[in-house]
């Protein structure tokens, strides 16, 4: 996203995303651009990390705390992020991040550290439809954070060395603890990275595309979160639902940008309730 200094009498509003691997935070100006934002490892202390996350973003955008009108809260750590006003379900913010990025779109994808999650959006980012997987840790980033220790090869390289792949090993178990039990298996009997890798890249197609399907698949269509980076994943989803998947540019902060969004619009309430003297 373009970041751009604020003129010192702007409104600034905030979104936090505390999520259960990264939590994010954006800064953004009341003419809606965003002016800072920041990603931080959540670690063992959301409401910590949401504190931290907001003061990068902040200084990034040359502000501090007392500038700010509203702040909006999301992801798991939403209820205990202290700097927020308001706390509101990522399925929401998450639509209208997509929306105000992609206003075409139709469904969207979202594959979180913990989670993953296809949403149906109408007109203005309203939420139609949705259907999560949050139980356990298949089809989430977490998924394949444990496969990318267990065959050494750093997350952010599994997409790029996935496309060196010959063929594809079929990963049968999306269950975190059997699938690491049966890549060391593939490996010992000498089936080659990047073909392992294809196999899990689809394991976590299959499994989001059949969110996709419940909520009833329309494109366009887009894919959020840290793992719309690996583009492996991107490529098995792309052929697994027959169609092409728009990824914004910093799929990451979707979320608190969608947060943002609704925090502006909650200070400009309440500065119209302010002039009107009902405040």
């Amino acid at each position: 996203m373009t970041v751009r200094r604020p003129d010192e009498e702007e409104g600034l509003v905030a979104g936090i995303d505390s999520g259960s691997t990264t939590t994010k935070a954006l800064v953004m100006s009341r003419d809606r651009r965003v002016v800072g934002s920041a990603l931080v490892p959540t670690g063992a202390d959301s409401r910590k990390a949401s504190g931290f996350a907001l003061r990068e973003a902040l200084r990034e955008a040359a502000a501090t705390r007392e500038t700010l009108g509203f702040v909006v809260a999301t992801g798991y750590g939403r209820e205990i992020a202290g700097e927020a006003e308001e706390s509101l379900t990522e399925i929401t913010c998450h639509a209208r991040g997509v929306h105000f990025l992609l206003p075409s779109v139709r469904t969207l994808l979202d594959i979180g550290g913990q989670d993953s999650k296809a949403i149906r959006i109408q007109g203005r980012g309203r939420v139609q439809d949705f259907a999560m997987n949050d139980k356990c840790a298949a089809g989430t980033g977490r998924f394949l954070e444990v496969m990318s220790q267990t065959l050494g090869i750093p997350l952010e390289e599994m997409g790029r060395v996935s496309r060196l792949a010959a063929g594809q090993v079929r990963v049968s178990s999306m269950c975190t603890v059997f699938a690491e039990s049966e890549v060391v298996s593939l490996v010992a009997r000498g089936e080659k990275v990047p073909d392992i890798l294809n196999g899990l890249h689809l394991a976590v197609a299959d499994r989001v595309a059949g969110l996709a399907l419940r909520v009833g698949l329309e494109a366009p269509a887009a894919i959020t979160g840290g793992v719309a980076r690996n583009e492996g994943v991107v490529r098995a989803l792309e052929e697994r639902l027959e169609m092409r998947l728009l990824v914004p540019r910093e799929p990451q902060l979707t979320g608190c940008l969608g947060a943002a969004l609704i925090a502006l619009e909650k200070w400009e309430s309440r500065q119209t309730l302010q002039r009107a003297g009902t405040l």
